[in-house]
């Protein structure tokens, strides 16, 4: 192995905007041409010249194979119909927006799905799903398997407050069996379970100081509610999300398991606590795994703490500037210098060919003329590259102190 073969476990594309219309049904597409008129895109990246790497096929192939990167699973990131922004970031909607919005993200799920069939091999889609109608939903999870988005259904925005139970309430376990009988992975994805904070100076450190807590909870709201003890063979994924708070969030969990077993909670008894077969580690071990975007070199050491290298996917952002575009193999030598070369491949793209059903037997040739140098790898970075911005590359002091 002269070069390693990489997949990027988390990257973003989406349609422009007026190019989901033929993706409507026949039904929503005046009320389209009306919404689109009116919107006011809210992400400067959609508005660059080079928003177009979202859904120019072949600019997107030449820039990741420039960056070293053969395979991507796929995230959302334009606008889709009726949205009034991405759908990583829109909270579950209302009653009265219910019908536009599923209407909208199944218009990008047929075309997320024609956009990977345009690379068959080299690109897993991840589709969306709304939670506000059970039936709608097992019906997009079944849609999502029979269309190939072997990246799994994307959990929707539910902090508190939102019109929907939330996600431990047993209401969704239809949902998640569906998952689990079609081999769909669940998805989590940073950002996407915040609050609305309104438009105060203060809403954006807001979000800041608390996006990534709301990202964390998925994690929590499954093991604890028993999911996986109903379902074993269901399958979550936390992207984008970090991955230092891991072991920590394993631990409390255990350690207050333990004391709801034995008695240990006084006077706090809501209603008859959730009994679970494990631990709430045990379950992390057998049906959880991070795409660890951008993995700084401190949390790449402490990957054991978590489970190792197979519990942990690469992931370079794509598009997004805080990934490491187009100085992934910089971050990759960065954070993966000096380790086992084959520990090094299975995060780079082993425990993400296994996720997702890559075949690496067939990405190899096309890594071999582009993926980074073993190594080069091996060797290290000497100086942080010029212009780059991901935390990949974030001084070890600077990530203390925060």
């Amino acid at each position: 192995m002269d070069r390693y073969i990489v997949i990027s476990a988390d990257c973003h594309a989406g349609a422009d905007l007026r190019d989901y219309r033929p993706y409507l049904e026949s039904r929503y597409q005046d009320d389209f041409d009306d919404w689109a008129d009116h919107f006011v895109n809210p992400y400067g990246d959609l508005e660059r010249p080079d928003a177009d790497r979202n859904w120019d096929s072949g600019r997107r192939t030449r820039d990741l194979e420039d960056d070293g990167v053969v395979a991507e699973v796929i995230y959302p990131n334009s606008i889709p119909p009726f949205f009034p922004k991405g759908g990583l970031t829109a909270l579950s909607p209302s009653p009265e927006e219910f019908e536009h919005r599923l209407a909208g993200l199944r218009a990008h799920n047929r075309w997320l799905a024609e956009f990977c069939a345009e690379l068959p091999g080299r690109r897993a889609g991840v589709g969306q799903i709304l939670l506000n109608d059970t039936d709608e939903a097992v019906r997009d999870v079944h849609w999502i398997a029979d269309h190939g988005l072997t990246g799994g259904a994307l959990l929707p925005g539910m902090p508190p407050g939102v019109p929907v139970p939330p996600l431990h309430a047993p209401d969704h376990d239809p949902v998640w069996r569906a998952c689990e009988e079609r081999g769909v992975l669940i998805a989590a994805h940073g950002g996407s379970a915040s609050p609305d904070y309104g438009i105060y100076p203060a809403s954006l450190s807001m979000w800041l100081m608390e996006v990534t807590w709301f990202s964390h909870r998925p994690l929590w709201a499954l093991i604890l509610s028993g999911v996986f003890d109903r379902l074993p063979g269901l399958r979550l994924v936390l992207a984008e999300q970090g991955s230092d708070w891991i072991a920590n969030a394993l631990r409390t969990m255990d350690q207050f398991q333990y004391q709801i077993e034995r008695g240990g909670i006084g006077e706090l008894k809501f209603v008859e606590p959730q009994m679970l077969e494990r631990r709430p580690s045990d379950y992390w071990h057998d049906n959880c795994i991070v795409a660890a975007s951008f993995l700084h070199r401190s949390d790449c050491e402490r990957r054991e703490k978590i489970g190792g290298a197979s519990h942990i996917m690469w992931g370079s952002d794509y598009p997004h500037s805080e990934g490491t575009f187009p100085f992934s193999e910089e971050g990759i030598r960065k954070t993966f210098a000096g380790l086992d070369a084959v520990e090094v491949q299975r995060m780079l793209a082993g425990t993400a060919a296994e996720v997702y059903g890559f075949d690496l037997d067939f990405l190899a040739p096309i890594a071999a003329t582009c993926g980074p140098e073993v190594d080069v790898v091996a060797g290290g970075l000497d100086k942080v590259p010029a212009g780059a911005t991901s935390m990949a590359f974030r001084d070890e002091r600077i990530r203390n102190v925060s």
